[in-house]
C-alpha cells in the first residue's frame, strides 16, 4: 500500500508538471464569458445581434493581461467586455471626448459602483492621445469618422494616427470599425452621413507607419447603399461596416 501511495503521488506530480497552466485563461474563453456576462446592461446586450461583439473582440486579438487604449467608450458597450477579457492583470485606459457631455456622464455612471477596477476613463479635448503606459491594443469603433467633424473638435487625423502609432508597443494593434461611406466624401458630407470610406481610413493609417494585417467582413451589410445617414430609420442598426486591423511593425 505504501508503494501504491508513492506511485499515485508521483503520477499527480507528473500530471501537474506537464498539464497546461490552468491559471492562464484562454482568450476565446474570456471573450465568451465577457459577452455572456449577465451584469452587462440590458439595453447594451439587446444590440449584440447587430454589433457582433464576440466576432469583434476575436478579430481584435484582445487577450487577458493586455493594456488597451479605447477611444470614445460612450457609456461602455465594449469597455465592459474589454475589462472582462483583459482581467485583473490588464487594464483599459479609455479617452472620452470632453465635449460629449452625455457620453462623459454615461462613462462616469459605468464606473460608479467601482466594479470595473481595471478601467480608467479620462475626458479630454477631441483627438487627444495620451496614455500612461504603452499599449498592446488601440481601439476605436464607429467613431473614426467623427474625427473629421469639426463641430466635435478640430482634429488632424494624420497627426492623430501618428500619435496612436507612438502610443503602441512594437507589434501593437490598432483596430478601427466604422460605417462605410462612398469614395471622396467631403467633410461636410461625412458630418451629415456619419460615414467614412474604408480606403481613406487605410490611406491615412498606413501613412502613419501602420501595416494593414486584417479585415473582418462580419459587419458587412449588402443592403446598405451608403447614401443614408446612419441614424436614418431606414438603415439604422443595419449599416454596412468594415473592420480593419493594423499593426505597428516590430522593426
Amino acid at each position: 500500500m505504501r508503494h501504491l501511495n508513492r506511485a499515485l503521488v508521483a503520477l499527480v506530480l507528473i500530471a501537474a508538471a506537464t498539464a497546461p497552466a490552468l491559471a492562464a485563461p484562454k482568450a476565446g474563453d474570456a471573450i465568451d464569458r465577457a459577452v455572456a456576462d449577465a451584469s452587462r446592461p440590458a439595453d447594451q446586450r439587446a444590440t449584440d445581434a447587430i454589433r457582433r461583439p464576440a466576432e469583434t473582440l476575436r478579430f481584435s486579438g484582445v487577450k487577458p493581461g493586455m493594456t488597451v487604449g479605447e477611444f470614445y467608450p460612450g457609456g461602455g458597450y465594449f469597455t465592459r467586455m474589454l475589462s472582462d477579457v483583459v482581467g485583473p492583470n490588464g487594464h483599459v485606459y479609455a479617452i472620452e471626448n470632453a465635449g460629449w457631455k452625455g457620453a462623459v456622464k454615461a462613462d462616469k455612471a459605468m464606473l460608479a459602483d467601482g466594479k470595473l477596477a481595471n478601467v480608467s476613463v479620462d475626458a479630454q479635448p477631441f483627438g487627444t492621445v495620451a496614455f500612461p503606459k504603452p499599449l498592446d491594443l488601440a481601439w476605436v469603433t464607429q467613431n473614426y469618422h467623427d474625427l473629421k467633424i469639426a463641430e466635435y473638435g478640430k482634429v488632424d487625423t494624420l497627426a492623430f494616427d501618428r500619435q496612436v502609432f507612438a502610443a503602441l508597443k512594437p507589434g501593437g494593434v490598432f483596430v478601427i470599425i466604422d460605417h462605410e461611406g462612398a469614395p471622396d466624401l467631403t467633410e461636410a458630407q461625412i458630418a451629415k452621413l456619419h460615414r467614412i470610406n474604408r480606403e481613406l481610413v487605410i490611406k491615412e493609417v498606413t501613412a502613419a507607419g501602420f501595416k494593414l494585417v486584417g479585415e473582418g467582413k462580419f459587419l458587412r451589410q449588402a443592403g446598405d447603399d451608403h447614401t443614408h445617414a446612419i441614424f436614418d430609420k431606414e438603415i439604422q442598426g443595419h449599416t454596412d461596416q468594415y473592420a480593419l486591423k493594423f499593426v505597428k511593425p516590430k522593426h
